[in-house]
């Protein structure tokens, strides 16, 4: 009987399957792909809105760096993605590739993402180099979102637009 329900378990917590197809852009970490919201695994790339700071003191749009080096990496080819979750928005939560690279590598590499239980050895080289917001200071994208929340429901959605 235990057998049963560790096999009827492990069937109704299967991971979804893989997707692929050409990609849209939302920000640093997540993108649609057709019908499919999708966020990636292991980093953590600045919010949309979010600005950092140079070696100099200059503010930069690092969220928008972010979201255009993404579109930049989806506009390669189709993306491949290996889901194996999804959070509270319903996104699929995955690794992706395009052409053979591996999306999450890229952009934590570049200095565009902070490491989040992946691409640890590609952070501490951008570290190093000082590259994207490791030339400067920045504010975590998790500290960002928790002091700059969304706006909830349609009338918070309107305030976006200045209504």
């Amino acid at each position: 009987m235990l057998a049963t329900l560790a096999v009827v378990a492990a069937a109704l917590d299967r991971p979804p399957p893989p997707v692929s197809g050409r990609a849209r852009a939302s920000d640093g970490d997540s993108f649609r792909l057709g019908e499919d919201r999708i966020r990636l695994l292991g980093l953590d790339a600045p919010e949309l809105a979010q600005s950092c700071t140079d070696a100099d003191g200059r503010t930069w749009p690092c969220g928008r760096v972010a979201r255009d080096r993404m579109a930049d990496l989806l506009a390669a080819g189709p993306a491949d993605c290996r889901p194996e979750d999804t959070d509270q928005y319903d996104r699929l939560l995955a690794t992706c590739s395009v052409g053979g690279r591996d999306l999450g590598t890229t952009m934590v590499a570049e200095g565009l993402a902070i490491a989040s239980g992946r691409y640890w050895t590609e952070e501490a080289a951008a570290r190093r180099d000082r590259l994207g917001i490791w030339s400067g200071d920045f504010e975590a994208p998790r500290t960002w979102r928790d002091d700059h929340p969304r706006p909830q429901g349609a009338w918070g959605w309107l305030s976006t637009l200045g209504f």
